[in-house]
């Protein structure tokens, strides 16, 4: 018997805050020009939002309205406990996650395109 997979855990980003991101982590405070990933002006909660494993991550990259490309950020370590459910089924961090957490997975993915 294998033992579970240790989850990975994903923050799908406007690539135009990489530096803000390299620099200071991902803190909802400096969320600046750069519409959110669901083309949000504002934070929708005081925390990032976070894609659990490989399909959930690929989901955030699809619905990019950031109005150009993104970047994915791995999250390691991550507490699983310290996830909150949003209330439409998304599970972000409270506060701040460190730049000593995350490392930069994949950048400047271009918008999807739908058909």
């Amino acid at each position: 018997m294998h033992p579970p997979a240790t989850p990975e855990y994903f923050h799908v980003s406007s690539s135009v805050n990489r530096a803000s991101i390299t620099e200071h982590g991902l803190d909802v405070a400096r969320m600046g020009a750069a519409r959110g990933i669901a083309g949000s002006r504002e934070p929708e909660e005081h925390g990032c939002f976070v894609a659990c494993g490989a399909f959930e991550r690929d989901w955030f990259v699809r619905m990019n309205n950031t109005g150009g490309p993104v970047d994915v950020w791995r999250i390691h370590p991550l507490d699983p406990d310290r996830l909150v459910t949003h209330r439409h089924g998304h599970r972000y961090v409270p506060g701040a996650i460190s730049v000593d957490q995350i490392s930069l997975h994949e950048s400047d993915i271009p918008p999807y395109v739908r058909h």
